[in-house]
């Protein structure tokens, strides 16, 4: 059975109050990401990092992967915001836009584990309201990332960019478990003859990236204006 939940946590009545201890669940999480993967991680151990119950949790997110899709939402928004300071200045060539998009998502790895997990765990534990309400904050933040890159790189037709952001995506969710494999893994590969197994998750990334953008570039523009 779980504790009883401190009192301070039983006053949250206000919606700036329940956003306070929305906050304080996601950074915990992200705490604990940090120090471990993410199936190994219950609400149980997330609801004990915060001296609170696990129906405190569950008040606030529907279930584990609820707490880690309001995280990747979080830390995703957190990186756009952070693409004017770590991205070359527009304009620029394209190969520096994508050593800075390899490099700056190699450097969050919590992000992109999330990310990765997208598909297969974070959105089939949670209600159809909560996959709504990610992929309407996803499709804002995909434009904000697609304007990035257009001004950065402004032969890209608008719509290509908003397709390379895609694109990037179903990438990064198939390629990170590569990058970041289990232990056993690791020891296998340490075999001279396996190097080639060996993946660098922002060298492939990157390389991934810059032949969809070059094959995105050479696109010809239809009569309508519009690329294929």
């Amino acid at each position: 059975m779980d504790d009883p939940e401190p009192p301070a946590f039983q006053r949250a009545r206000r919606p700036e109050q329940r956003e306070l201890r929305r906050q304080e669940i996601l950074v915990a999480a992200e705490a604990l990401l940090g120090e471990m993967p993410a199936e190994k991680i219950s609400l149980r151990e997330l609801a004990r990092r915060l001296g609170v119950s696990k129906t405190h949790v569950v008040r606030y997110f529907e279930t584990r992967d609820g707490v880690f899709l309001g995280l990747l939402e979080r830390m995703r928004l957190a990186w756009i915001e952070a693409l004017a300071g770590e991205w070359p200045a527009p304009p620029c060539e394209p190969g520096q836009v994508i050593r800075a998009w390899a490099d700056s998502l190699a450097a969050r790895p919590v992000l992109c584990q999330l990310w990765s997990l997208l598909p297969s765990v974070l959105e089939r534990n949670v209600s159809s309201e909560a996959v709504h309400t990610y992929k309407l904050s996803y499709q804002e933040h995909r434009a904000r990332l697609a304007k990035a890159v257009g001004e950065r790189v402004p032969a890209l037709a608008e719509e290509d960019a908003i397709r390379l952001t895609d694109y990037a995506v179903v990438v990064l969710v198939g390629l990170w478990p590569f990058g970041n494999p289990s232990p056993a893994v690791v020891e296998a590969t340490a075999d001279p003859r396996l190097a080639s197994s060996r993946v660098d998750f922002a060298t492939m990334y990157g390389e991934m990236l810059g032949t969809m953008l070059a094959g995105l570039l050479a696109r010809k523009p239809s009569p309508e204006g519009r690329t294929k």
